[in-house]
């Protein structure tokens, strides 16, 4: 446990099998509240599977079996009792290509919302549209043409569509796997700002392949490799003085 910070996700020996094959070994971590996690490590290495473990995405694939506790807020959310839907709206999720629903940017916004009874349609509707795209970063560029298609948006502003369509939820955690890697370095660095912004009232955890962008954004970084957790510290330290020297090789760029 860190020092005055808050357990948000409490991961205890994390198992994942896709049929026979082991992808996550034994994973035990704690996630803080209002803090960035940055999960790095080789491609396939297991950092997006477990991303998807946070919010049960991977309970729609047929031949997948979890072992193991996720804690959310003192709550197994593998207990027989929790609905997935329920962990999918506290733990939203925003994906590598931005994928806006195939209607109005403000439709985009109120669907989930309207869906799960949050708000009804009327001013409290467009209060709730209107906020989360100032949370997003994306009201001043949209507020005239909310009736257009979110489709005819550009691809960094398709991407903090989806952010606003995650926030509008009221989710407690915000997962992002490697919610930059399509866009271009302008559009990379007004998301990088976003996510600093939205941590004063989320707690976000992002797989990154960017080293650079783990280290400009991240409180905290997991290494992964081969399905295994092999190191997890703030930033600084993985970055400046890891402990474990497969660590060090991976963020100097000896592998990878």
């Amino acid at each position: 446990m860190k020092k005055n910070l808050k357990t948000k996700v409490s991961v205890k020996d994390l198992n994942l099998y896709y049929g026979d094959n082991q992808a996550l070994h034994g994973i035990t971590m704690d996630i803080y509240e209002n803090q960035i996690t940055a999960l790095i490590g080789p491609s396939g290495c297991g950092k997006s599977t477990f991303l998807r473990c946070l919010n049960r995405m991977n309970d729609l694939i047929n031949s997948v079996r979890i072992e193991g506790n996720i804690i959310i807020d003192k709550k197994n959310i593998y207990d027989r009792d929790v609905d997935e839907v329920a962990v999918r709206k506290r733990v939203g999720m925003v994906f590598q290509q931005p994928n806006p629903f195939p209607k109005s940017i403000y439709d985009n916004v109120a669907y989930a919302p309207l869906k799960h009874g949050i708000v009804k349609k009327g001013p409290a509707c467009d209060e709730l549209v209107e906020k989360s795209l100032i949370q997003a970063g994306l009201w001043n560029e949209v507020k005239d043409k909310l009736s257009e298609p979110g489709t005819s948006l550009s691809g960094g502003q398709q991407q903090r569509l989806c952010i606003a369509r995650t926030i509008a939820v009221q989710p407690d955690v915000i997962l992002m796997d490697e919610p930059t890697s399509a866009l271009d370095p302008i559009s990379t660095e007004k998301i990088e700002a976003l996510m600093l912004e939205l941590k004063k009232d989320y707690t976000i955890i992002i797989v990154t392949h960017n080293m650079q962008q783990a280290g400009r954004v991240a409180d905290m970084t997991a290494f992964f490799h081969m399905g295994d957790l092999i190191e997890y510290d703030d930033t600084e330290t993985i970055f400046i003085n890891p402990t474990l020297k497969k660590t060090e090789d991976y963020i100097t760029g000896r592998y990878g």
